[in-house]
């Protein structure tokens, strides 16, 4: 049996990526869904094992003691989140491809680790302005919260270049159509 391949989603948040990647997941990609762990708590919807791996702060920082991650970012004090070796591992095994939806930093560090063996595609919206808009839209955050987003986002686009493909989601039917032929392509 073939080793399944890695395709990595990256992008600011807001730009659509989640949508993109919940999309192809429906398609017929033999993908399946990398879960990542955190070492938050989980919220009141959420399930070990489905959503996230939750892991206490001491087993994620023995875990990346052991190297159990390929990509971990410790993105707030005491709230870490990555991709667990593992996880890859168990999805590849049975020849299905991983599909990724993590940050540009975890993204671009996925790439370098393995190459041509990952496709890298980063998502973005047409504009930082527009950027805004949709989280504002999303009625989910705070304005600071909001703010913060968008300021990250500038930082986050330095990013493009190390990405195999950017997708400029401006039109989310041309973005999925976008992604589709480059995960085709790729595939082959």
């Amino acid at each position: 049996m073939t080793k399944g391949k890695l395709i990595i989603f990256s992008a600011p948040s807001g730009s659509g990526k989640t949508t993109i990647v919940h999309h192809l997941l429906k398609k017929n990609f033999n993908l399946e869904f990398s879960i990542s762990a955190t070492s938050r708590a989980p919220r009141h919807t959420e399930t070990h094992g489905k959503d996230y791996y939750f892991l206490s702060n001491e087993e994620f920082k023995s875990s990346v003691a052991n190297d159990e991650f390929l990509e971990w970012e410790e993105v707030y004090a005491g709230c870490c989140y990555g991709t667990l070796r593992s996880e890859v591992e168990r999805i590849t095994s049975q020849g299905k491809n991983v599909i990724f939806d993590v940050d540009v930093v975890g993204g671009s560090n996925i790439k370098q680790q393995f190459g041509d063996e990952a496709l890298a595609i980063f998502v973005q919206a047409p504009s930082i302005e527009e950027l805004e808009k949709r989280l504002v839209a999303r009625s989910t955050d705070t304005p600071e919260v909001i703010q913060k987003r968008v300021d990250k986002a500038a930082y986050e686009l330095t990013f493009r270049e190390k990405f195999d493909k950017v997708i400029v989601n401006d039109d989310l039917e041309k973005a999925f159509a976008e992604a589709e032929a480059t995960l085709e392509a790729f595939l082959k």
